[in-house]
């Protein structure tokens, strides 16, 4: 395992040292844990919107905390949740007496302990608190309707709920209104990603599963999870062709319809490659007579040095792309 740390056990509070020293005009801390991540710069009578996750995503999770998006985010272990406690003393922080909304990925652990923060919010400090669940993936289950539970992981497209969201709280709406955009958004964002080599966690100091020099997998996701076909390693416009087909057609998309689209590395992938996706995501798009409002490309939801990449399209309407729009600036987003 050739990685730059100290020791594998302090590898995320090391890294998030580093991010307070970088960033002080945008991110601190609260209850003396560092893992309890928040907004530098507070607005009071503002709905505070909290997520939280396991390291080893950067920038997800943590690195949407700032002006116009996230005010907080607890902090796991590489690929494990936060816990309970460190959720709600985030969450006591955040309030400003509009309430809080949970916005996280659809994997367990992170429900199960969401869950019990907002309890604890409640019965202790008489904080409201609403969840949303981000279920993006369509290689990991069936489509579900609006307001159904569903069963999809949370991948990158949940950067767009952060940002929609956190728009949405920006601009004073109360917490249910608040909750109503990030559930609209939810529903209309679809990813689906491929990996061409595991990650190491550096707990673990070897690769989860393994992938042949000549070998892709489509739809695998962020912790390794199985995909939906392992195969040999195609064309960048094959990949692409293949992954974008199952996206569209399953919310679906349509002929007139406008998107946003977000083209994911998972950590190791250059953002060269990333581009050559780009270019055959608006061909094909413009086949099918979708408009492209936005395209963001780069590294939004990583997997600690795992190859590959994830496409995200979110469907969009004039308020979604309002909030879209707005600006925003974390440590690593920036939106004038």
């Amino acid at each position: 395992m050739k990685k730059i740390l100290n020791k594998p056990e302090n590898y995320v509070n090391e890294m998030l040292e580093g991010l307070y020293i970088a960033h002080p005009d945008l991110i601190t801390y609260t209850n003396n844990d560092v893992r309890c991540l928040v907004t530098a710069n507070k607005k009071e009578g503002k709905v505070g919107i909290a997520t939280g996750g396991g390291s080893g995503h950067l920038p997800l999770f943590l690195g949407y905390v700032g002006k116009g998006m996230l005010d907080g985010c607890s902090v796991g272990d590489v690929f494990q949740s936060p816990s309970a406690e460190q959720m709600h003393a985030v969450t006591k922080y955040i309030d400003s007496g509009a309430g809080v909304l949970y916005i996280y990925g659809n994997y367990n652990g992170d429900i199960f302990n969401f869950d019990m923060a907002a309890e604890m919010a409640d019965f202790e400090d008489g904080i409201r608190v609403e969840s949303v669940v981000g279920a993006d993936d369509v290689a990991s289950a069936g489509p579900t309707e609006l307001g159904q539970k569903s069963t999809r992981r949370g991948v990158a497209g949940i950067v767009f709920v952060y940002k929609c969201a956190g728009a949405a709280a920006d601009a004073m709406l109360s917490l249910d209104e608040v909750k109503r955009v990030a559930e609209k958004a939810a529903h209309n964002v679809r990813t689906m990603g491929v990996a061409l080599t595991p990650c190491i966690v550096p707990r673990v100091g070897k690769p989860g599963f393994s992938l042949g020099e000549d070998e892709m997998e489509i739809g695998m996701g962020i912790h390794g999870e199985t995909g939906i076909r392992r195969g040999k390693l195609e064309s960048a416009d094959q990949i692409t062709v293949e992954m974008l087909d199952q996206i569209v057609s399953d919310l679906p998309f349509s002929k007139g319809d406008e998107v946003a689209v977000l083209v994911n590395g998972l950590g190791a992938t250059p953002v060269d490659e990333q581009y050559i996706v780009v270019r055959k995501i608006n061909e094909q798009l413009g086949k099918l007579g979708i408009s492209v409002h936005r395209f963001y490309v780069g590294e939004y939801a990583t997997s600690l040095e795992m190859a590959g990449l994830s496409i995200s399209l979110m469907k969009l309407d004039a308020e979604l792309k309002t909030y879209l729009d707005a600006p925003a600036q974390t440590p690593f987003f920036v939106q004038l």
